[in-house]
């Protein structure tokens, strides 16, 4: 499963078929322990997740992908987990209003990313200590080794992260986002803990079915890759796959806010980087702005945009499908690296129909 190339080296066979394929193999290989209860009355908005039980405790989660994992270790439990982030709105840079407070105040635990990347969360945390709320938090970087910052990255956001200079974006890592997984198991296991044993081989299952699987897979996708640079219309978040799977990865957008402004410098820099590596398509972000990837497409040889997220969040679509960190991986990152890296033809890559819908998308 992990090689995904034909007997000739080719990586552009088989990956259709792995990468359409991949959202279904945990549901074939482990339906026992991460069915029930996941995605069942999901639709993504605000207060809105898997319900575990009517009487059970309530788990809210300040970002998506830790919502997806929380719904994913709770599966068949009394526990419920619920997403705080509407349908379309980026994690890092949503600022909500007071009900969202309300809803942590109100949970019995608050899965967040640690201190300084939301500051929404940070401030929502203070006011459960500063008025004695007996909410549980459940901090998912802790223990997590993160990166130093990209020296490119704007010297305004040096404070963000846990100390100074460094990157918060460790979920991109499959394999540090195990620790996430075990982080958020041992505080839903504190919330439920006469559901010890499956909250614990639930959050085991899904660690070695589907961040192992993704990490092997996105493996094989660098390792046929021919060239070590990608060019992303996007903001400051992939460097941890950068670190991961040796490959160079230049953001248009040079700070850590989705949201941030492009000034003419990095065009130009872009612009260096697309015709000295002869890159002929580029990864724009999902919630971002395409108009750097517009410009680009009319200043240079680059032919087309295709889409990347640091899965910060869900479209109206990926709600209806039922995608999770997964199903995102799978059908948005992958494919996309493995079209911009070269390795596959855009027609051939992805889902039937990829290519059409996900072109200079809008």
């Amino acid at each position: 499963m992990t090689d995904t190339r034909d007997p000739a080296g080719s990586p552009g066979a088989t990956r259709r078929r792995v990468l359409a394929g991949g959202a279904g193999l945990l549901a074939a290989g482990s339906a026992g322990c991460l069915g029930g209860a996941a995605g069942s009355g999901r639709d993504g908005r605000t207060g809105s997740g898997t319900d575990g039980g009517a009487n059970g405790p309530v788990a809210v989660a300040s970002f998506f992908s830790f919502y997806d994992f929380g719904r994913k270790i709770a599966a068949g439990t009394p526990v419920t987990v619920r997403n705080l982030v509407p349908t379309g709105l980026h994690g890092h840079g949503w600022e909500p209003n007071a009900t969202i407070t309300r809803q942590i105040v109100d949970a019995d635990a608050f899965i967040h990313v640690g201190e300084d990347f939301q500051p929404w969360a940070d401030r929502a945390i203070q006011t459960l200590k500063d008025d004695d709320v007996d909410t549980q938090l459940i901090n998912v970087r802790e223990g997590v080794e993160l990166v130093p910052l990209a020296e490119s990255l704007d010297r305004d956001e040096e404070g963000v992260g846990e100390g100074r200079g460094r990157d918060p974006h460790f979920w991109l890592d499959p394999r540090r986002a195990k620790i996430a997984v075990d982080n958020i198991a041992e505080g839903l296991v504190a919330l439920a803990p006469d559901h010890e044993d499956a909250l614990r081989d639930n959050a085991e299952t899904y660690k070695s079915a589907v961040l192992d699987r993704i990490d092997a897979d996105y493996q094989t996708i660098f390792e046929a890759a021919e060239r070590d640079v990608v060019q992303l219309a996007a903001h400051n978040a992939f460097q941890y796959i950068a670190d991961r799977y040796g490959v160079q990865m230049r953001p248009l957008v040079v700070n850590l806010a989705a949201s941030g402004d492009v000034k003419p410098s990095d065009i130009t820099d872009a612009k260096r980087v697309i015709d000295e590596n002869d890159i002929r398509y580029i990864g724009a972000g999902v919630f971002e702005t395409r108009r750097p990837a517009k410009q680009l497409i009319a200043e240079t040889d680059v032919e087309a945009y295709y889409p990347v997220t640091p899965y910060a969040g869900v479209r109206e679509d990926w709600v209806e499908n039922d995608w999770g960190y997964e199903e995102i991986a799978y059908n948005i990152n992958m494919p996309t690296f493995d079209v911009v890296l070269g390795n596959t033809p855009p027609e051939e890559a992805g889902y039937d129909g990829w290519d059409a819908e996900w072109r200079n998308f809008e």
